[in-house]
């Protein structure tokens, strides 16, 4: 942990401005329309430019897109660090590694679906803390089995042996992939304490809130996924809203689920909205988008509380997850020739 003084106005300040540079939803409106040639246009006459222009001369269309976003978000989050000292770069850093969870589960499921390597790599965002040398390692091997001993030196190799007799019972990634979140979220509250106020307080709040909205996302994937699995096993500790039988129950019952997150005092009225859009999602996907559009809006409340905090970093971190997330639903949807009214149902909107 960094122990000297912390330049928490600066950093706010840096972050302000990059927010303000944020896509608008007009401007998401527009790249609906847009094919990828004219999205990756659009990119170029903003924040992507850079990256756009580097890229064009190797890859186009979809790809070029994916590269640059991809490329663009770890810039923007190692500048995050770049601008940070003392504590606040402690609490950016700790949750930025949740990147590192992100490539894991890319690459796993890759391997899984037998995706080509290059493919793969695509989706891959370096901002965490795995190094370039272990996730080429990972991309050469086959075998889920192989991919875990690459990560023997990590804190993700034992409690990914743990579950590999469960990923071979189930045939699903299910368990993996919530040892990955739940050895994340384990590790970003570790010696934080139960701060009652002040910032540090709002920062374990916003940890507690993504804990308690994970839980609800993997208790509805188990419940439709239709396995033989008890998800009481698959809850991650930290968060305020369930405990381990609570979850077990609220998922044979979609409504009751949403109650239980509607009628919680931290939550409920300030989710009223979200919460909303949650009672009308009628899939999984409309679901666990407006699980995102929910802890955005959390977060954004958090922040307003103490606007000079790591808490508008963290908001900052959502949003610019969002915009990336948007604009590759966008590209993605038009490639394979949705409508513009099934692309906008993939995009998280608040």
């Amino acid at each position: 942990m960094s122990l000297g003084a912390s330049n928490t106005e600066y950093v706010n300040a840096r972050v302000r401005s990059r927010r303000a540079k944020l896509f608008s939803d007009e401007d998401y409106r527009k790249l609906v329309r847009m094919g990828p040639s004219g999205i990756a246009r659009f990119m170029e006459e903003s924040e992507y430019e850079r990256e756009i222009n580097e890229l064009g001369a190797r890859f186009s269309g979809v790809d070029l897109i994916e590269y640059a976003l991809n490329r663009n978000l770890a810039k923007n989050f190692q500048e995050l660090l770049e601008w940070s000292e003392g504590r606040i770069y402690d609490l950016i850093s700790r949750y930025l590694r949740k990147f590192d969870v992100w490539n894991l589960k890319t690459i796993i499921r890759g391997i899984y679906t037998d995706t080509p390597a290059e493919e793969i790599r695509t989706d891959l965002i370096m901002a965490g803390e795995l190094d370039d040398v272990t996730i080429d390692r990972l991309l050469e091997v086959d075998e889920i089995e192989d991919a875990i001993e690459v990560l023997a030196d990590t804190i993700y190799y034992d409690p990914l042996s743990a579950e590999l007799e469960a990923f071979a019972e189930t045939g699903t990634l299910v368990p993996l992939e919530n040892a990955l979140d739940r050895e994340f979220y384990e590790h970003l509250l570790d010696d934080l304490g139960r701060p009652r106020e002040g910032p540090q307080a709002k920062y374990v709040e916003f940890l507690q809130a993504e804990i308690d909205f994970r839980n609800a996302r993997n208790a509805l994937r188990l419940a439709r996924s239709g396995a033989d699995l008890d998800p009481a096993s698959y809850y991650i500790e930290g968060g305020v809203l369930f405990d381990g039988s609570e979850l077990s129950q609220l998922v044979t019952d979609y409504d009751d689920l949403v109650d239980h997150i509607a009628d919680n005092k931290r939550y409920g009225d300030r989710l009223s909205g979200a919460l909303r859009r949650l009672r009308e999602a009628d899939s999984l996907i409309q679901f666990e988008h407006a699980l995102d559009a929910a802890l955005l809006q959390y977060a954004d409340t958090l922040s307003s509380i103490y606007p000079v905090s790591v808490s508008a970093v963290l908001s900052y971190i959502l949003a610019k997850e969002r915009e990336v997330e948007n604009i590759r639903a966008i590209a993605r949807g038009r490639e394979v020739g949705l409508s513009e009214s099934e692309i906008e149902e993939e995009l998280v909107i608040l």
